[in-house]
């Protein structure tokens, strides 16, 4: 095995200027929009997925005994 080097922090290296205007700095005026359809289908394979892995989450969080 072969020696550690002395300075382990130093692999960082600095960020890359990307030439171009910069960003806006007042996002006040910025819009988010989406162009999903107001009801996304899913498949009863997903569902499955869900219930496998987070079922007892499910089953924790929505369980009206308490």
């Amino acid at each position: 095995m072969g020696s550690l080097p002395d300075d382990l922090y130093d692999y960082l290296q600095p960020a890359v200027r990307r030439k171009g205007r910069p960003a806006r700095k007042d996002r006040s005026g910025w819009t988010v929009t989406d162009d999903w359809p107001e009801e996304v289908p899913i498949a009863e394979a997903e569902i499955e997925v869900f219930e496998a892995w987070f079922g007892d989450l499910f089953d924790d969080l929505f369980s009206t005994r308490h």
